[in-house]
């Protein structure tokens, strides 16, 4: 059975979808069969695996409003052992589509459309990354309510713990009401650079998370920012980047957390 994990933080630049394609990549490449689910509108991660979004027949917003099936819409990567389900600025119109689907048909969940699709492949994956957007809208409700955990990715900067707070109530709120086995998989801190500030940051997020924060820290380089530009994960486009054994170095802790 396949681990579903979504990357989430509310906070818009914090390496979500830098990570979401690397850290899928990786595992791909360790040997692990990996889809990644790009579940924001911007589709950046679509465009970061080198997958053209205008010409696409259909994307995740297609399955989710019920007019594709989901293996209609997964896309086999050029990279090894990853598939994706691609996303468009179409899913940007998703809140207004699940309202009328709702009006119409009563047994209709909006919140729980992701779940029932991935239901139906994820005993064909190891691994399935969810990249959020940066918000906590119905699609980060939808990869709560689907996902078997969550990796929140930090940013090594002066407020990297503002609003995490509120990222965890709302965690918590989803375990009550909607996703009772939902567990934090880890804490990646992204984007370090090496000075005091940065060092800093590690030792407070590493006091207030304690064993949940990956060994493994992201270093802030000009390739990771580069590479989904040439639609390419950093091994790709820079095989002897630190940041490609950083994100190698996560998988592996990922697999071994899993017990694998």
């Amino acid at each position: 059975m396949g681990k579903i994990i979504a990357m989430v933080n509310q906070k818009g630049g914090v390496g979500k979808t830098t990570t979401s394609i690397n850290l899928s990549a990786s595992l791909g490449y360790l040997g692990k069969k990996t889809l990644l689910v790009d579940l924001d509108p911007q589709g950046n991660a679509t465009t970061g695996v080198g997958v053209d979004k205008s010409e696409l027949d259909a994307c995740v917003y297609d399955m989710l409003i019920g007019n594709s099936a989901i293996d209609k819409v997964t896309i086999k990567t050029k990279y090894k052992n990853l598939w994706l389900l691609p996303a468009t600025i179409n899913m940007a119109g998703i809140e207004r589509e699940f309202l009328e689907l709702s009006k119409v048909d009563s047994s209709f969940v909006r919140e729980s459309q992701l779940k029932k699709n991935l239901d139906l492949i994820k005993d064909n994956y190891d691994y399935i990354i969810i990249d959020c957007p940066p918000s906590l809208g119905v699609l980060t409700t939808n990869a709560y309510v689907a996902s078997d955990s969550v990796i929140i990715p930090v940013q090594c900067e002066f407020f990297a713990l503002e609003g995490i707070t509120q990222l965890l109530n709302g965690i918590m709120l989803v375990q009550r009401n909607l996703n009772p086995k939902l567990d934090i998989e880890g804490v990646l801190l992204t984007m370090l650079s090496q000075t005091n500030l940065g060092l800093d940051v590690v030792e407070d997020i590493r006091g207030y998370f304690k064993e949940r924060v990956y060994d493994t820290i992201i270093p802030r380089l000009i390739s990771l920012a580069e590479a989904p530009s040439h639609g390419q994960p950093i091994m790709i486009y820079n095989p002897r980047s630190r940041a490609t054994e950083a994100y190698l170095n996560l998988a592996k802790e990922v697999i071994q957390r899993n017990g694998e």
